[in-house]
Formats: C-alpha cells, structure tokens, sequence
C-alpha cells in the first residue's frame, strides 16, 4: 500500500458513518454500474478514484469481472479497510491522490462524489487523462454542484459532518474542466430508478428533496480519451 502528502483519516468526522456510507451506496453503485457502456471488463483495467472502503469495485467485480484494479483514496484507514475487505478479487489499493505513477494504465475510470471535493479540477482531469489508456473512458459522477437546489444548505452540512473542503463548481464548470484535459464530454442525469429509503437525520431530510436528488439531480459525466 502506497502513501503520499496531504491524506486524511477517515472522510466523515464519525467513523461510524464513515462505515455506514457503504451500505447507503451500494444500490447507487449498482445503478451507476448497469449505466456503464463498457459491457465486457474481464481483460480491462479499471481505477477507482477516491476508492472509500473499496465497496464500488466489490460491486463491479461481482458484476462485471474485470482484470485487475485500483483504488485510491487520501483517507488512510478507509483504503487500510478496503484492503482488508477485498478478499481474493484482483485489487489493488494505494493511499494518495494523484497518478502519477500510472500512465496509460487504465481502460476504465470511475468516481463517485469525489470530484466536487478535488481542489484543483484542471489538474484532476488532466491527472486521469493521463493514467487513461488511448480510447479509455472516465465515468464521474456527483450531484454536488451549484446547479443543485440543495447546495446552499449542503455546504455548511458538509464542512461540519467530513474531514473535507468542498469546492463550488456548476455542471457546465465541470465539463469545461474535462474538455480541456483533452476528454470527448457528455453527460446525463444518474436517474436512479429504485426505491429510496427514508433518513430522518440525512442529507436530505425533506423526503421529496431526495427523490428530486437521485433522479434529477446527480450527474453522470462519461469522458472519452479519444485514441487518435
């Protein structure tokens, strides 16, 4: 396991939500996965950036087997419990923040709700870019961004519950970000389709406002890295 600068422990100030989050997931997971284009992974490489506890590659590699992966994360014991929860499936995991030691590595990219806490997003998209084999594709997805109704409350709620510094970015910042790392950008909204529990204390506790969110709300970037 490798480490670099600039980590962090865990992401939730209480490691018990930290382990929560998981669970509160993996339907989204499973959805995001189904959305993918790329059907068949099992000779692919794939990168989870800003991997948690590992949860989504579990997922993918139970659904789609790939032929190996990373994940990264900055948050140390978070990527110390996704090394320890990965079993036998074909991951490796690394503490950090950049690629620097991958290039050309990757067929498949994945984040979820990690790019709105990325300081410097030019430097993001040019970082995957990079580590993307020639044709490889970036999927990124949040419904943090100031085109979000919610975002004004969010921002003090995130300061306060994470360990984290939350960036202000709309849609349109996002994909000028991703088009000029180089990355074909189109996007679409994440739709989520299945039932959505009830959190009294979640970050939507108006029960109407987190249906608008997973269906309306949260974005889906897929990002080409053109071959030619």
């Amino acid at each position: 396991m490798s480490r670099t600068a600039n980590t962090i422990t865990t992401w939730y100030i209480d490691p018990d939500a930290e382990d929560r989050m998981a669970d509160g997931h993996a339907p989204i997971w499973r959805h995001l996965i189904d959305l993918i284009v790329e059907r068949d992974l099992s000779r692919k490489s794939v990168l989870d950036f800003g991997c948690n506890q590992g949860g989504l590659l579990r997922h993918l590699y139970a659904l789609r087997p790939f032929r190996k992966a990373l994940g990264i994360d900055i948050a140390e014991q978070s990527v110390a419990k996704a090394e320890a929860f990965k079993g036998n499936i074909p991951v490796q995991h690394a503490v950090g923040g950049t690629l620097e030691n991958w290039v050309d590595e990757f067929d498949l990219a994945i984040s979820h709700e990690v790019i709105y806490l990325v300081e410097d997003i030019d430097a993001h998209a040019a970082d995957i870019f990079k580590a993307l084999k020639p044709g490889g594709v970036y999927y990124a997805v949040t419904g943090c961004h100031t085109d979000n109704p919610l975002w004004p409350k969010w921002l003090d709620l995130v300061a306060k519950r994470t360990n984290t510094i939350v960036q202000d970015r709309s849609i349109t910042h996002y994909a000028a970000s991703f088009a000029k790392a180089g990355f074909e950008v189109s996007a679409r909204k994440l739709e989520y389709d299945g039932f959505i529990p009830f959190y009294a204390d979640g970050w939507t506790p108006d029960f109407a406002d987190a249906l608008d969110y997973y269906t309306q709300t949260k974005i889906v970037f897929r990002l080409v890295k053109n071959a030619g």
